[in-house]
């Protein structure tokens, strides 16, 4: 699962505000500005609106980056 701080990176790397991505995810603004609260632990919301956030994202062409030892991480995929 992701990460609050990976959610704050994705929103920040394709330029949406968290209004914006709450429209886009289909979830309200204070369930994406709660998760983002979470910084590098999954948040503690409810997991459909945690999907919904990360395919939000990965529509946009975020890709995530799992935890392996250096870090959990974002990038953009190529175009």
């Amino acid at each position: 699962m992701i990460t609050g701080s990976q959610i704050r990176a994705a929103r920040a790397i394709i330029k949406i505000t968290a209004q914006q991505l709450a429209e886009l995810a289909e979830v309200g603004l204070m369930t994406v500005r709660r998760a983002e609260s979470f910084d590098d632990t999954v948040p503690n919301i409810n997991k459909p609106n945690l999907s919904a956030i990360q395919t939000a994202l990965e529509s946009k062409g975020v890709i995530f980056i799992s935890e392996n030892g250096e870090g959990a991480g974002v990038r953009l995929r190529k175009s």
